[in-house]
C-alpha cells in the first residue's frame, strides 16, 4: 500500500514539472540502471565519463540529488571539486619561457655558414644574416654555433690550389715542320688561373737570349707570376734564369722525362695541334703565326674548357633562349664552329 500511494504521488507530481527536469530525471535513472546492468552482480564501479555525466548534471539540474541512487551526492560533488582542480592545474601549468624559438631553416642555415666558413665566428655570421634580412640576435647564433673544437678543419687541395692557381704560369717549346722540310720552334707561355696563352712566338733558331725577351714581353712590369714551372731543355740557359730572378719569379723545373708533371702546358699544346695544325700545311714563320693566332682568337673567346665548368678562358655570357635563331659562325676558314643567338 505505502508503494502504491508512492507511485501514485510520483505519477501526480511528473504532471506539474518542467519537460527538461523530466527528461534529467530519466536520464539519470537509465544510466544508474545500465550501470547496474553492466556490473552486476559485483559492487558498481564508475568510470571517468560516468562521472562526468553526472557533474554535469548536478551543474544543470537542480532535483540531481532525489535521483542519485548508486553513490552518494557528497560522492558527485568530491567529483565535481576534483575536476574543477584539475581543470586549472591545465591552465596554470608552466609555459616555457624565454624568446621564442628559432625556425629550423635559420638553424640549418647558420649551420651551413659555418661548415663553409670554418674560420668564421658568431659575429660574422650574424652579420651576413643581418645582410640577408634575417634578424636573430648574436648570442642565439653564438648558441646554435656551439663550442669551438680546436683548430678549424684543414682545407681541401682543392681549395689550396684554387688560392695559389694564379700565381702560377707554365713555358714550353715544341716544333712545327713547314711545307719545305724545315722545323720551326714554338714557344708558348700559358697562365694557369684561366687557362690563357698570355704569350706565343715563332722561331727558327732559338736561343737563351730570344727566351729571355719572350718573357718580359709576355709579363711587362710587374704583372709576373710568383711561379714558373719549366722543364730542363738546355735553352734555359743563365740568361733566362738570370731574367727570371730580375722579374722575381721562382723557377719550378720538373723531373727529367716527365712532360706529366707540366700538365696544363703540354695540354694546350696537344690541343693546338689536334685542332688546329694536324690539319693545316705550315709554309713559313708568318704562316704558322697567323694560324696559331687564328686558333688562339678562337681557343679564348669560344672555346668551352671543362676545368672551367664549361666556360671560355675570356668568359662567355649566356644569351636568352628567346634571343632568335641559332647560327654557326666559323673559325679558321670552317675547320671550328660557335653557335650564338642572332636576330632574323
Amino acid at each position: 500500500m505505502p508503494a502504491l500511494l508512492i507511485a501514485l504521488f510520483a505519477a501526480v507530481r511528473c504532471t506539474v514539472r518542467s519537460r527538461l527536469e523530466l527528461e534529467a530525471e530519466i536520464l539519470a535513472l537509465r544510466h544508474q540502471l545500465a550501470v547496474l546492468q553492466r556490473q552486476a552482480p559485483r559492487r558498481p564501479r564508475l568510470g571517468h565519463a560516468d562521472r562526468f555525466l553526472w557533474v554535469v548534471l548536478s551543474r544543470v539540474w537542480p532535483n540531481w540529488r532525489q535521483a542519485v541512487q548508486i553513490v552518494t551526492p557528497d560522492t558527485v560533488v568530491r567529483w565535481h571539486r576534483r575536476g574543477f582542480a584539475l581543470y586549472w592545474r591545465w591552465k596554470s601549468r608552466p609555459r616555457r619561457p624565454g624568446r621564442p624559438t628559432v625556425a629550423f631553416d635559420i638553424r640549418a642555415l647558420i649551420r651551413q655558414m659555418h661548415a663553409a666558413n670554418p674560420l668564421w665566428g658568431a659575429p660574422r655570421i650574424h652579420g651576413e644574416l643581418q645582410k640577408l634580412g634575417i634578424e636573430i640576435a648574436q648570442t642565439t647564433v653564438a648558441k646554435y654555433l656551439g663550442r669551438p673544437r680546436g683548430k678549424p678543419p684543414s682545407q681541401t687541395w682543392r681549395t689550396f690550389l684554387t688560392n695559389h692557381v694564379s700565381q702560377l704560369a707554365s713555358v714550353d717549346f715544341f716544333t712545327v715542320p713547314t711545307a719545305t722540310f724545315r722545323v720551326l720552334f714554338v714557344f708558348v707561355v700559358l697562365l694557369h688561373e684561366r687557362r690563357r696563352v698570355v704569350h706565343v712566338n715563332v722561331t727558327a733558331h732559338p736561343t737563351a737570349a730570344w727566351t729571355a725577351q719572350q718573357l718580359r714581353e709576355a709579363w711587362p712590369w710587374d704583372s709576373a707570376p710568383r711561379f714558373v714551372i719549366r722543364d730542363r731543355d738546355g735553352i734555359y740557359g743563365p740568361d733566362v734564369q738570370a731574367t727570371m730572378r730580375a722579374m722575381g719569379i721562382e723557377e719550378v723545373v720538373i723531373a727529367p722525362r716527365a712532360p706529366w708533371q707540366n700538365p696544363f702546358v703540354e695540354r694546350v699544346i696537344g690541343s693546338l695541334r689536334r685542332e688546329c695544325l694536324d690539319h693545316v700545311i705550315v709554309w713559313n714563320e708568318r704562316s704558322l703565326r697567323r694560324h696559331i693566332r687564328q686558333y688562339l682568337a678562337y681557343y679564348h673567346e669560344w672555346r668551352t674548357h671543362l676545368s672551367l665548368d664549361k666556360d671560355a678562358p675570356v668568359s662567355r655570357t649566356v644569351q636568352s633562349p628567346t634571343g632568335g635563331m641559332i647560327v654557326q659562325v666559323p673559325h679558321l676558314g670552317g675547320l671550328h664552329h660557335h653557335c650564338e643567338h642572332r636576330a632574323a
